[in-house]
């Protein structure tokens, strides 16, 4: 697996632009890219649409999206609580006819416990087992390949660790290491560390990789962007980190890619390592 993909989540971006949203997928393809990942919601099917007509079998990606919520359409966010099985089943059937595909090789289950965002509320607030039972059926049934978790507490890893679980997608960055203790777990278990927004700054207030004067002195001696040191240092981080950086730019996208040729010494990476971490505590309702 290349340790860079790709996220979906701003493909939307380029909706009226169809044929540039399947090129930048293919473009994608080209760079190495061999794990996407997306959402039914993204985009109100439209991330799920191009990456059927842009992928080809013999591309060998692995396409892994995620269930939990749903689109909003009109709504004040663009997105809703779906937390219920009944729901995560019929997320899963979404996914299935808008990629295309018998299989989804990978789902991740939003629990929405940490991390910037949606929280859970009244009949949205579902026991993590009545959850995970509905993903092992589907799994069971062969309409998923494997189960992923995101947005969860390291509690809710460990409940769920008997499931076989494959990977964690959380929010975490250089600027917020608040799940330092579930990193290491997931090391321990052999489970890929997926962290999105790899560069903080999702939502105002949140802090940002990028505003950080240790981050903008590496990139200038390294000839790089400060995005490009954000997500290095990630990589560096931890050997199971796996970035899925997103972008509706084809020459972003080539940025993002490159980061997996950027070197460290210690010094560099003990610069960055001693840059303060905050919280990345935002609710969304």
């Amino acid at each position: 697996m290349a340790r860079v993909g790709y996220g979906a989540a701003q493909l939307p971006r380029l909706h009226d632009r169809r044929g540039e949203a399947v090129a930048l997928l293919r473009r994608a393809v080209e760079l190495g890219v061999n794990h996407v990942d997306t959402a039914e919601f993204y985009g109100f099917g439209f991330a799920n649409a191009v990456i059927r007509e842009a992928l080809r079998p013999e591309d060998g990606v692995l396409v892994v999206t995620k269930v939990g919520a749903d689109p909003n359409p009109g709504g004040r966010l663009p997105l809703r609580a779906a937390q219920r099985p009944e729901q995560l089943r019929a997320s899963v059937e979404d996914n299935l006819r808008s990629l295309g595909v018998d299989q989804l090789p990978v789902v991740n289950l939003r629990r929405l416990d940490s991390g910037p965002g949606l929280r859970p509320e009244g009949y949205q607030v579902v026991d993590l087992d009545d959850q995970l039972a509905v993903m092992t059926s589907l799994r069971d049934e062969g309409k998923i390949g494997a189960i992923g978790l995101s947005s969860v507490t390291i509690d809710g890893l460990r409940r769920a660790l008997p499931a076989g679980i494959v990977c964690v997608q959380n929010a975490y960055s250089l600027v917020s290491r608040d799940d330092e203790d579930m990193l290491r777990l997931c090391a321990a278990e052999g489970i890929a560390w997926v962290p999105f927004f790899p560069l903080g700054g999702a939502f105002p207030g949140l802090p940002k990789v990028t505003e950080e004067s240790a981050v903008h002195a590496v990139a200038e001696s390294l000839g790089v962007t400060p995005s490009q040191v954000g997500l290095a240092w990630l990589l560096h981080h931890a050997p199971h980190v796996l970035l899925i950086p997103g972008t509706a730019d084809p020459a972003h996208l080539e940025a993002n890619m490159a980061v997996g040729e950027l070197t460290f010494d210690d010094a560099t990476r003990g610069t960055l390592d001693a840059v303060e971490s905050r919280s990345n505590e935002v609710t969304l309702g």
